[in-house]
């Protein structure tokens, strides 16, 4: 069993590395991918204040497929380049949306969401899947959150 103390009041800076550390711990020496993932899906909904969905896509066959999450149940499959996780997907970029509503082509999993941040893991250069994160809030993330969550991405990108 992992306990964690990690302040969710904390400055952003200060909260993602607490959960870089977690996660690296979580997921150092274990070969299984999917277990990973989920304890990272896990970690993030357990300490990132909120958020309505975290998770993962990852890439099969040129599509995005549902991985590990913790949220109301979400799409199975999204194409590269349609909605915010494929067009991360598809970029390899990092897409921060203040506003689903507004980004055009937004695939709504569960209606409450008004805020994403996706962020491209890749492995040898090559995207091989996407954390996304949802957030009832408008404007709920910024550059620290993607800046954070790039750096998880660059933790887990060996270990799934």
């Amino acid at each position: 069993m992992y306990t964690f103390k990690i302040d969710v009041a904390a400055p952003k800076s200060e909260l993602y590395a607490e959960l870089a550390r977690a996660a690296d711990a979580l997921t150092s020496g274990e070969p299984d991918a999917v277990a990973n993932m989920a304890n990272v899906a896990a970690l993030l909904w357990e300490y990132l204040p909120d958020v309505n969905w975290t998770g993962f896509y990852r890439v099969v066959n040129g599509e995005l497929v549902l991985g590990p999450f913790q949220g109301k149940a979400a799409c199975i499959r999204i194409p590269f380049g349609k909605g915010v996780c494929g067009t991360a997907a598809q970029t390899g970029e990092t897409q921060l949306v203040e506003d689903v509503h507004a980004f055009p082509g937004h695939i709504a999993c569960d209606a409450n969401s008004a805020s994403e941040l996706v962020v491209a893991v890749k492995r040898a250069g090559k995207v091989i899947a996407v954390i996304d994160l949802d957030s009832p809030s408008l404007n709920r993330f910024n550059a620290e959150d993607a800046k954070g969550v790039e750096l998880l991405a660059g933790i887990i990108a060996a270990r799934i």
